[in-house]
């Protein structure tokens, strides 16, 4: 059944249908119900993405059906869908968690006027996102991007009447368009390049016969809608504003599936990444610095959906650090793509429970996720409690327990190996390395600072929670317990036995960039796992340390390095700096732009109009009515005319 080319339709066409019925049918007829045609739709485009994974995994790829969507001079452009082993991975992820969240978000949107809405923009979502992973070339994969861009903008700015999520809205929407505008030159600058045809079968084998500078182009501008999309230095930007949305959004969107886009979309042109080292290096510097930045930031952030917000960012780092160290060993780009989907694939799991705990605990807490204002809740929400535990040991790389801990000791394991040996260029990697390093400890101290200032030390309840605060509702607390035997067996299952690395090999890498990756075998690195487990055990003991221990001695720290503190607090003032440096001159330049056009296009386009108008002032007392003056008119020009006559 899973191995006919038609049920492809269906993945992305149920979560479409279901969004179209709840916008029309929603507000005047389901209602309360609203819930039902997407939680439906996204649970049984999960049972056929399982489903199509299971038909891939015994050995069917490449299974897709199509129809011309336009043609125009050389160029042949169809809707084509595709799956072979990193679109099996990909729909499996966004279907299996997405379900869970819409389940979850019955309880946590309860009651909300926006209700139906609500409900249709999260299946509009799915169908975006699915048909972005689905798509079998760069038109249609753009056209979904483009959508996934949409979705993100309704539902970051679902409370549109609040001015910050409205501002977060579009801020997020403008940011992710610089990105996507690179993007877009790339795509065309694959077809006058690497052209004509625009499909990924024909595009990536001629990635080796371009020349070094127009494949590196290429491969940066692709790059650039990834750095968009996912959040990278500098257009992370927008990510912690996008909080501003319900914390379901934050999960769905903002954490397991669309900040992915860019990591899926840089995976799947490794082929022309693997034939240009310098656009690899980028990628790699790019990752390590954000992943690093990113981590500085969250030490400091005091509420609790912003500190994983930069988790996200730093996390997405980690994953492009991973792509980007690829290079220098033919084989080391199938295991860098490996490792970086490995970690895509875990992550989706421990962040996406972490923004749903967060979720869990702002429902009980009325709205208040400011860290300084509640704490002690690991009594009064124990199952959001150890659920939120689970999470934070995946994210921090608890070593050998949690998921984190394997796909993050992938990573650093391949940084480590392109550092060998010694150009310039492996110096980098090295240096790349060791900056993953110190964030995996700086990781692990700011999740369980988050941790401990939450659910440990004395009870704090904010007024807003009522005179009760209570634990959430079973259809949040499923989700969340789910997700948690994901963050905690989906590492220990798929880590030590390389089964997902091998999955990916045979049924998608051998296909797609056969020359860049030679069988190969899983192989643990011992040393590293202990630096890495050292740091990561580290940063939870000095966490807590300070938030447990010692509470006051973090404050004291803070006094004493005042200029650290505020730069981390104030997010290096990145915010400001981009405000000075873009914002305001392109607001000072359509304000110079409005004034020359208000008042010097506008007056000289006034002043053609009035030029007639004058011209018939000077004319019209010719035109006076009195036959007596048309005669005299009449007279003087015969004799002007006679006049000129006879003067010859």
């Amino acid at each position: 059944m899973f191995e006919d080319p038609r049920i492809l339709w269906f993945i992305p066409g149920l979560p479409l249908l279901a969004s179209v019925v709840t916008a029309f049918l929603g507000p005047r007829l389901l209602r309360d119900k609203s819930h039902w045609p997407c939680v439906l739709a996204v649970i049984a485009s999960c049972a056929l993405a399982i489903g199509v994974f299971a038909s891939v995994s015994s050995g069917f790829q490449g299974l897709h059906t199509s129809y011309t969507w336009f043609q125009t001079g050389d160029v042949d452009i169809g809707v084509s869908l595709r799956v072979d082993g990193l679109t099996a991975v990909m729909l499996v992820t966004v279907t299996f968690i997405g379900s869970w969240i819409a389940i979850y978000s019955i309880g946590y949107m309860h009651g909300d006027p926006g209700y139906p809405r609500y409900f249709a923009e999260i299946s509009l979502f799915v169908f975006a996102m699915t048909g972005l992973v689905l798509a079998d070339n760069f038109v249609l994969l753009y056209a979904f991007w483009e959508g996934v861009g949409l979705c993100s903008y309704l539902l970051v700015g679902y409370y549109f009447a609040k001015p910050s999520a409205a501002a977060a809205a579009r801020k997020a929407f403008l940011v992710t368009r610089l990105g996507d505008v690179g993007l877009l030159i790339g795509i065309l600058l694959i077809y006058t390049a690497l052209g004509p045809s625009l499909d990924y079968e024909s595009v990536m084998p001629r990635g080796q016969h371009a020349s070094p500078g127009v494949l590196c182009a290429v491969c940066l501008l692709l790059f650039t809608g990834a750095v968009g999309k996912s959040a990278q230095f500098p257009l992370h930007v927008w990510l912690p504003d996008a909080m501003e949305g319900p914390s379901p959004v934050s999960a769905l969107i903002h954490a397991a599936t669309m900040v992915t886009a860019g990591v899926y979309l840089v995976a799947r042109c490794t082929p022309l990444f693997g034939f240009s080292p310098s656009a690899q290096l980028v990628v790699a510097c790019i990752g390590g610095f954000t992943a690093f930045l990113a981590a500085l930031i969250a030490l400091t952030q005091t509420d609790l959906k912003r500190v994983l917000a930069y988790s996200t960012i730093s996390q997405l780092g980690y994953m492009f650090l991973a792509l980007g160290s690829g290079t220098s060993h033919e084989y080391l780009a199938g295991i860098a793509v490996a490792a970086a989907i490995f970690h895509l694939f875990t992550h989706a799991f421990f962040k996406a429970l972490l923004f749903l705990a967060a979720g869990s605990v702002m429902h009980a807490m009325g709205g208040v996720i400011d860290m300084r204002r509640i704490g002690g809740l690991r009594k009064v929400m124990p199952t959001t409690h150890w659920t939120f535990l689970c999470g934070a040991g995946a994210l921090s790389g608890f070593p050998i327990i949690f998921s984190g801990f394997w796909s993050k000791d992938e990573i650093l394991a391949v940084a480590f190996k392109a550092g060998q040996p010694g150009s310039f260029a492996n110096s980098i990697y090295i240096l790349l390395f060791l900056l993953g390093l110190v964030t995996a400890g700086l990781t692990a101290f700011y999740t369980f600072r988050a941790y401990f200032l939450t659910f440990w030390g004395p009870e704090r309840v904010p007024p807003e929670a009522g005179h009760h605060a209570h634990e959430s509702p079973p259809v949040m607390l499923v989700p969340l317990m789910v997700l948690a035997a994901g963050a905690v067996f989906a590492g220990i299952l798929l880590g030590p036995t390389g089964i997902f690395e091998h999955f990916l090999e045979v049924h998608w890498m051998q296909a797609a960039f056969p020359r860049l990756l030679p069988a190969t075998e899983h192989h643990g690195n011992l040393p590293l796992m202990v630096a890495s487990s050292l740091f990561a055990l580290g940063g939870i003991g000095l966490a807590w340390w300070l938030y447990v221990r010692r509470p006051a001695l973090a404050r004291e720290m803070a006094q004493a390095l005042p200029g650290a503190y505020e730069l981390s607090k104030n997010k290096f003032y990145l915010d400001e700096i981009f405000a000075a440096l873009v914002v305001r001159p392109l607001a000072g330049l359509a304000h110079f732009l409005r004034v020359f056009d208000q008042y010097i296009v506008d007056s000289f386009v006034d002043l053609t109009a009035h030029a007639p108008r004058w011209l018939g002032h000077l004319l019209r007392p010719v035109q006076n009515g009195l036959v007596q003056f048309y005669a005299l008119l009449m007279v003087l020009g015969l004799a002007g005319f006679l006049l000129s006559v006879l003067m010859r």
